[in-house]
């Protein structure tokens, strides 16, 4: 590719992210009282948002459905030409309507505007023409005033479809934070992913799956690597009799234990072990073992009740689970 090709290309880009930047700080600038009023009205509505749309404005609108759902408010999505042929069904008197569009003007939405507006709790409208039809309908007008698109012609949605994004995005946050939605929340909403996982998957939910190897102080090297090799964790704890922690063996243990010494005849666990070893309790977070891991480079560690050795989670558990 020539030298003026890549040039051509990376001004285009560069353009591209200009005017949807100043796009979003001009939408950053012109919220007002009615963003107020929308997410007051929302987190009070009795039913749900229904959030309806045409065009590009359609697939913006089901992923501010998808946002709202995943942080607690319920929504559903409605496209706008769908609406007039049987889907108008969806909506119950109690719930709210969210209606998307760049111009206001959009024929399928100048049809849909009249039967919505009198059947739901409060008809918002999120529009870039404030005196459109769309703009003088709503109860509430959600200004994202663009003027103009990214698209070198002027005629694709670009930066128009930005700025709705970026309104949906503000929607769902303020209405998280109105609601004092926690950590814990959003793992409810999310528990097969990894983020879920991260707020809800716990250590005592791993370690039960694996072995328990574990010797007494007084066991020597040959019991040692019979323990270790049998449960198959690269590593064994050492307890006392009242299964105490008290240490830990690892492969690497045993390797610098025979760099070290050239008589074994007579060594004993507590000879090898490392003592008072990381541990994690089990009712920790597994992310909290998988911080431990990191902090300190190793691939396993012991679970504990207290002082009490439980079992052990290996690295290998938190890359099954999606955690790392």
């Amino acid at each position: 590719m020539r030298e003026e090709s890549k040039a051509r290309i990376l001004e285009t880009g560069q353009k591209t992210l200009e005017i949807e930047t100043r796009a979003l700080e001009r939408l950053q600038a012109s919220l007002s009282d009615d963003f107020v009023r929308a997410v007051e009205t929302i987190h009070r509505m009795p039913g749900r948002l229904v959030v309806t749309g045409i065009g590009k404005s359609a697939i913006v609108a089901q992923k501010i459905v998808a946002t709202l759902n995943s942080t607690g408010t319920p929504s559903l999505f409605m496209h706008a030409a769908d609406a007039i042929h049987g889907d108008l069904g969806m909506i119950r008197d109690e719930d709210s309507v969210l209606c998307l569009s760049k111009s206001g003007e959009t024929p399928e939405i100048k049809v849909l505007i009249p039967l919505l507006r009198h059947r739901v709790h409060c008809f918002i409208g999120m529009v870039s023409h404030p005196d459109s039809f769309l703009g003088r309908q709503a109860d509430i007008m959600l200004l994202t005033p663009v003027d103009q698109e990214a698209e070198p012609n002027n005629l694709a949605p670009t930066a128009s479809t930005t700025v709705q994004m970026a309104m949906g995005d503000a929607l769902a946050t303020a209405l998280l934070s109105l609601r004092g939605f926690s950590p814990e929340d959003f793992a409810r909403y999310h528990p097969g992913g990894a983020l879920g996982k991260q707020l809800y998957l716990r250590v005592s939910d791993l370690y039960p799956h694996n072995e328990c190897p574990a010797v007494r102080p007084d066991a020597t090297l040959r019991e040692t690597i019979l323990e270790m090799t049998a449960k198959r964790l690269g590593a064994t704890v050492v307890v006392d009799d009242q299964s105490e922690l008290l240490g830990i063996i690892t492969d690497g243990d045993l390797r610098r234990m025979l760099e070290r010494t050239a008589d074994t005849s007579g060594m004993r666990a507590s000879d090898i072990m490392t003592p008072n070893p990381r541990s994690v309790q089990a009712d920790a977070l597994a992310v909290s073992a998988l911080e431990l891991m990191r902090t300190h480079n190793i691939t396993q560690a012991p679970v504990c009740e207290g002082r009490i050795y439980k079992g052990m989670v290996h690295l290998h558990d938190l890359l099954r689970e999606g955690i790392v």
